[in-house]
């Protein structure tokens, strides 16, 4: 088992390795403590890990509730966030008890963002179950739903008590949905890391405990500088710009790491252009990024990938900052009038 400290306004541990979860109660007990436990997952985890979690928390000693939401983007709705709240209220959580995120980045976003909204916040845990959490999502204290308007525009800065990754639990992912984690992968070896960027050009399930310790240690790092997202934390948004106006664009019909794959493709070729980066650079992500199967042909076009970038959270008044690599493990902001975000994005098409 690996082991990565955070250190942020809390600190907390992050542990990776195989057959975590039956004795993730015991765990969390020796975290947290508290009373009751609210397990947020989705109907296909729940399926498959929601009884060998519930019964390490009861063998903890927790009364145990849980609140199953349907998989999938659409769920990170204020809907479904008022209903968690309106459960916790009911079933009388209070302050010291513990809500838990079993499942992937939707899951962890939502039942973060309740945990730290009822009672102005309790104890929270993040179990992921996909490759994008576990890299990602689940690490550094994001947590959000989704209005209308665009991606993660309602939500929170709260970092969890503890997040449990057994990595045993991404045996059972779906290849497309292994995929999309890959994506964040790539990106973490595009903006910090040459030699992972190397590693994953050999098959990556092999590497998996040591490649998802290496991208929670960048973005540990980065959240120890900048945790709330005002300036180096940034460059985790490589690709995302392109890849939420993607998404948004689709109404999520393309998943959150295919939209980041293209945006990444769209965004060096764009650096490349205007000269931020070289074009052996820019081809060699994009060869790889095609190599783990990811379509980087966008079907919407210019213009209204820029309607959709305008509400996006990343943006300052008429300021938008954008990520362009320099080279493979070098990364750097590049602030832009949104004016000039029609042909920054024609550019990268």
């Amino acid at each position: 088992m690996e082991k990565v400290v955070v250190k942020a306004s809390k600190t907390y541990e992050i542990l990776i390795g195989e057959n975590l979860l039956p004795e993730a109660g015991g765990r969390i007990r020796q975290t947290t403590g508290g009373d009751a436990v609210l397990v947020v997952t989705d109907d296909t985890v729940d399926g498959l890990y929601g009884k060998t979690f519930t019964a390490s928390l009861r063998q903890a000693g927790y009364r145990v509730e849980t609140f199953v939401i349907p998989h999938g983007e659409a769920s990170k709705n204020a809907e479904n966030f008022l209903a968690i709240l309106n459960f916790l209220a009911e079933k009388k959580f209070t302050r010291s008890d513990v809500v838990a995120a079993l499942g992937g980045g939707v899951v962890g976003d939502l039942a973060g963002f309740a945990a730290a909204c009822f009672n102005r916040g309790m104890n929270f845990i993040q179990l992921p179950t996909t490759l994008l959490a576990a890299v990602d999502s689940s690490v550094g204290g994001k947590t959000a739903i989704d209005l209308p308007a665009g991606k993660n525009l309602a939500g929170a800065f709260y970092q969890p008590e503890l997040v449990i990754c057994d990595i045993k639990t991404l045996d059972t992912l779906r290849e497309e949905i292994f995929r999309d984690g890959c994506a964040e992968v790539i990106k973490y070896a595009v903006i910090a890391d040459r030699e992972l960027f190397a590693a994953l050009k050999q098959p990556i399930r092999p590497q998996l405990e040591k490649i998802i310790t290496r991208c929670v240690g960048i973005k540990r790092d980065i959240v120890a500088q900048d945790e709330f997202d005002t300036g180096l934390r940034q460059l985790l948004n490589f690709g995302h710009t392109v890849g939420h106006a993607v998404e948004a664009c689709s109404h999520f019909a393309v998943s959150h790491g295919g939209g980041v794959a293209i945006g990444m493709a769209a965004e060096s070729r764009a650096a490349e252009a205007m000269g931020f980066c070289d074009a052996v650079c820019r081809d060699e992500i994009l060869l790889l990024l095609r190599m783990y199967g990811f379509d980087l042909s966008c079907p919407y076009p210019a213009k209204r990938l820029c309607e959709k970038a305008l509400s996006d959270k990343k943006r300052r008044g008429d300021t938008i900052t954008l990520v362009v690599p320099r080279d493979i493990g070098k990364a750097e902001l590049l602030p832009m009038n949104v004016s000039e975000l029609p042909d920054f994005f024609q550019k990268g098409m």
